[in-house]
């Protein structure tokens, strides 16, 4: 028996040293794997890129500054020249779009990317001619159609971000009603919207499901302007709003017109792409935007490596690409920061689903299938089933956003555009 013990013994001991010895060999590789891709980038040669940003606005646009500030970041993180980075701003969803993008292939550039919906058809048309040159297109829809090597959509799950923002929002109600400042029924929130395009219809329906996570009794009105970039006429929708009783304010449009009619009439706001605490520091909240430098950085390690870019890229929470701002802790409910770090998690561990369709109905019923027109069809006809496990599956059958449904709780006030 004693004899039998040390065996055994002997045996657990070389299994215990086995162990170790393969657990030591498995951090060896994952720490080998890092250092070799820290000393790939580190070896890269950047030398031959040249990226051109084409832009619709310019740095007044709170949109297209995420992708202005995007391609700066990336620069300083890479070392690029001046002269490797050309920036065009102000180029319409017209023919000058193609031209811009010729211009910049004639000045050396081997990367380019439009920022705009109404590039598309222009970027797609150079990038027939240009088979060399790298095309790459936000809220696109076209490149998983379309199947040319060089010619690539991306976006991100910026409805999470929305939601996030919702979230604060929704806190905001409650500490109202709490208050006696507002009833419960009260809780009317606004929206200024852009275009009635299902980026627009995603990102308000995700702001209000945020909402309702933590307010159920809200409600949301949507006012839209026709145009991207309109500070007049996005400060007439939130004054439009806001004379209809709503008591908060959000957007997908792009000017400071709708932050600062919050301002000046004293209602919260959460805002898009980027902080506007310093016009705004009584009624700013919070805002979600699109963080567009680590698309651009594997954009151009992809080109140097010379390794494929997918047809579509939806980034993520995960990769850095959807970021909320600082909360104003001066116009934000008690318990905001803590609250949106603890949904944060959630998503990013798969408890939460923003387009559940337990949350939402239309036309009073849930939905258990729906056809999206993932593929684009002129007649905007549904061609792919997105309603799987329980939801809606947005930016993952192509990266630009899909949702078109229109959910009871929001109303829409004009909706010709």
């Amino acid at each position: 028996m004693k004899r039998l013990s040390k065996i055994a013994a002997l045996l657990l001991a070389a299994a215990l040293v086995l162990g170790l010895t393969a657990c030591s060999s498995s951090s060896s590789k994952e720490t080998g794997e890092s250092k070799s891709d820290e000393t790939k980038q580190a070896s890269a040669d950047y030398s031959k890129i040249k990226f051109g940003l084409i832009c619709l606005h310019d740095e007044n646009s709170t949109y297209d500054l995420n992708f202005i500030n995007g391609i700066k970041d990336v620069k300083s993180q890479l070392g690029l020249s001046d002269e490797q980075v050309v920036i065009k701003t102000n180029i319409p969803e017209t023919n000058e779009a193609y031209e811009a993008a010729l211009d910049l292939i004639d000045r050396g550039c081997n990367i380019i990317f439009a920022d705009s919906f109404g590039h598309e058809s222009y970027m797609v048309q150079a990038a027939k001619e240009n088979p060399d040159v790298q095309f790459c297109h936000a809220t696109g829809t076209l490149a998983h159609t379309e199947k040319l090597s060089n010619y690539h959509n991306a976006f991100a799950s910026i409805y999470e971000g929305r939601f996030l923002a919702g979230v604060a929002a929704g806190l905001k109600l409650n500490e109202m009603i709490e208050a006696g400042k507002i009833k419960a029924e009260e809780a009317v929130m606004g929206y200024v919207g852009a275009f009635t395009y299902a980026e627009v219809i995603s990102g308000y329906t995700s702001f209000y499901l945020g909402a309702k996570s933590v307010c159920p009794s809200v409600t949301m009105q949507v006012q839209f302007t026709g145009s991207w970039y309109d500070e007049t006429a996005e400060k007439e929708a939130a004054n439009t709003l806001i004379s209809k009783g709503c008591v908060l304010i959000s957007q997908h449009a792009d000017s400071m017109g709708a932050p600062t009619a919050c301002e000046t009439a004293g209602v919260p706001n959460v805002s898009y792409n980027g902080s506007t605490v310093s016009a705004c520091p009584n009624t700013f909240i919070v805002s979600s935007k699109i963080d567009w430098a680590p698309y651009f950085k594997f954009v151009i390690d992809s080109v140097v490596n010379k390794t494929e870019i997918p047809y579509d890229w939806t980034g993520s929470i995960d990769t850095g690409s959807v970021k909320l701002t600082d909360v104003n802790t001066q116009a934000a409910a008690k318990g905001t920061v803590e609250k949106l770090e603890e949904v944060k998690k959630d998503i990013i561990a798969g408890k939460i689903h923003v387009f559940d369709t337990e949350n939402f109905t239309v036309g009073s019923e849930k939905l258990t299938t729906y056809m999206a027109d993932v593929d684009t069809d002129p007649d905007y006809k549904g061609d792919t089933e997105v309603i799987k496990g329980g939801y809606f599956h947005e930016s993952e059958f192509r990266s630009a956003p899909y949702f078109d449904l229109r959910i009871d709780g929001i109303t829409l006030l004009n909706d010709k555009y």
